[in-house]
């Protein structure tokens, strides 16, 4: 099913830690790639994944060089970043290999997502079995269950999940995490509230992706009561910041300029090629969700995907994703939408649904947003004061 293949594209890296890197532009300019000479660059330089990135690290050592664990999987998470596994999982091999450094359950669990990434969940399975039972953590175990939920193996996801609950194993939202994210890609939303159940049930703390996994799955069933409700505990929750602030105000303003009410059953139109009506929303609670966590490189590259689909969109989907770049103040970015909804196959673009996103941002007191965004909209031709 198309919606399947999208949900699939959009999940990559959804799981995954969120790492931002600093460097001064000035610095890198003054300095020939070529006069950098240090065990990382020599590593990246190797593109080609039939190359191995182990004889780099014999050769680095055996010029009398050393080498840390630190760097080694600071080597190994931008490998990571950059779809490297394979050499990726070389590094971390290598690491195993030396018995002079100390494993971390971390280096545990990423070795069985790598190993199913490179070899497939089988050989996963048999790399778990033989973890020393001191590393068989909450994190290793996640670790596996993200492979089994990646693969979409629910029986087998279920299993183990059932397993780790019985366990006297300290539990992270994490672990839950990786359920709902499976539930919410093989279409079984109705199961994301038990989990969240279990997970109140044990005292875990829940983290924004908790949170927008649960409202994603209540509102995919328009279940709108239930999510408002939820939004409402996250400003009560401990946790609360102003990134979840972000995401509150997103959210609210999805509901309320989409006009999404509770439905009468959990029957949910289909709309073209088989994209639902529950998938969209889906979809656009992802884009809240980076909003909220200010991740605009991630908002770019989920937009690019659903465009990239061919796939009709509605006004909600537009305006989902013109009220995120808003709320970041990404104006370049607003125009660029407001210019492809124009041109788009959707429902005519028409000065009211600006109107509405101008109104919800000065009523929740963003008013130099809702100003910005006038500008931008007299700019276009479209001022909602002109109505």
């Amino acid at each position: 099913m198309a919606s399947r293949s999208i949900f699939v594209n959009l999940r990559r890296a959804s799981n995954t830690c969120i790492s931002r890197s600093f460097c001064s532009g000035a610095l890198i300019e003054s300095v020939d790639d070529q006069e950098i000479d240090d065990l990382k660059s020599r590593i990246l330089r190797v593109r080609l994944p039939k190359r191995s990135v182990t004889n780099v690290l014999e050769r680095w050592v055996h010029q009398g060089n050393h080498i840390t664990i630190s760097k080694l999987r600071q080597i190994s998470k931008e490998l990571r970043m950059s779809q490297r596994h394979k050499h990726a999982l070389e590094v971390s091999e290598w690491m195993l290999a030396h018995n002079e450094f100390e494993l971390l359950d971390s280096d545990y669990a990423v070795r069985l997502v790598l190993m199913t990434k490179v070899f497939g969940i089988d050989a996963a399975e048999r790399y778990f079995e033989g973890v020393p039972p001191t590393a068989k953590t909450s994190e290793t175990y996640t670790a596996l269950l993200h492979c089994y939920s990646a693969a979409k193996l629910t029986e087998k996801a279920e299993d183990l999940y059932e397993g780790i609950k019985d366990s006297k194993l300290s539990l992270s939202a994490l672990t839950y995490n990786e359920m709902m994210t499976m539930y919410m890609s093989v279409g079984q939303v109705e199961k994301v509230p038990l989990v969240i159940e279990e997970l109140k049930r044990r005292q875990v703390a829940p983290d924004i992706f908790t949170y927008n996994l649960w409202i994603s799955s209540c509102a995919a069933m328009l279940k709108i009561d239930q999510v408002r409700w939820i939004l409402d505990e996250m400003r009560s929750d401990p946790g609360f910041t102003e990134g979840w602030e972000r995401y509150i105000n997103l959210a609210n303003l999805y509901i309320n300029i989409g006009h999404i009410v509770n439905a009468e059953s959990n029957s949910l139109v289909e709309t073209e090629k088989g994209i639902t009506q529950s998938e969209w929303i889906t979809y656009d609670f992802l884009i809240i969700l980076h909003a909220g966590l200010g991740n605009k490189g991630r908002i770019d590259q989920i937009w690019k995907s659903l465009i990239m689909t061919k796939q009709k969109m509605t006004s909600r989907n537009y305006t989902c994703i013109i009220s995120s770049y808003i709320m970041l103040g990404q104006l370049k970015e607003v125009g660029e939408v407001i210019d492809q909804w124009k041109l788009s196959t959707a429902e005519d673009f028409v000065v009211s649904a600006s109107t509405r996103i101008w109104n919800a941002f000065r009523d929740i007191g963003l008013t130099e947003r809702a100003q910005d965004f006038r500008t931008l909209l007299i700019q276009n031709n479209c001022d909602p004061l002109s109505s």
